[in-house]
C-alpha cells in the first residue's frame, strides 16, 4: 500500500504543472507545457500577500534551472515585476517574457524539475510553489505592433 500511494504522489507532481497553471490551451497545444505565439508574453499571477518571498526565492531558482539547463535565452527575455496588492489581498505579479523562445516551455515547476532531479528537493520546490500561487489571471502571447523610442 506505502508503494501505491508513492506512485501516486510521483504522478501528481509529475501531471501538476498541467493543473497548477491553469487553463492554458489557448497558450500551447500540450497541457503540460505553457508555450506563447508571437514575440511578447504577458502572464500575471496572483500570489498569497505572506508568501511573496517565496515565490520571488522560487523565481530565482527558475532563473539558476534555466542556466543550468542551457536555457539562458529564455531566462534573459523573462522578467517578473511584482504589482500591488489586489482587492482580494494577492499580491499581483506580472511575468514579462520578450522576445519570447519559440516553442520553449515556461511551466514554472516543469523547469524546477528538469534541473532538480532529487525527488525530496522537487516535493519541497512544489511545496513551496503550492504553498505561494493563489491563481493564473492572464496568460497571452502578442506580436509586437509598436517599438517605442526606436
Amino acid at each position: 500500500m506505502r508503494r501505491v500511494s508513492g506512485l501516486l504522489l510521483a504522478g501528481a507532481l509529475l501531471l501538476l504543472p498541467a493543473f497548477s497553471q491553469g487553463d492554458l490551451s489557448a497558450a500551447g497545444q500540450d497541457a503540460q507545457k505553457l508555450s506563447f505565439n508571437g514575440d511578447t508574453a504577458l502572464w500575471m499571477v496572483a500570489i498569497k500577500p505572506d508568501k511573496t518571498g517565496d515565490f520571488e526565492q522560487l523565481m530565482k531558482r527558475v532563473g539558476e534551472a534555466l542556466q543550468k539547463l542551457g536555457r539562458s535565452q529564455q531566462a534573459a527575455g523573462w522578467k517578473v515585476v511584482k504589482g500591488p496588492v489586489q482587492p482580494d489581498g494577492n499580491v499581483l505579479y506580472v511575468h514579462v517574457i520578450s522576445p519570447v523562445v519559440a516553442d520553449a516551455d515556461y511551466t514554472v515547476m516543469q523547469i524546477l524539475y528538469e534541473a532538480n532531479e532529487d525527488p525530496a528537493e522537487r516535493t519541497a520546490l512544489y511545496e513551496q510553489y503550492r504553498g505561494a500561487f493563489a491563481q493564473n489571471l492572464l496568460v497571452s502571447g502578442y506580436t509586437t505592433a509598436l517599438r517605442l523610442g526606436q
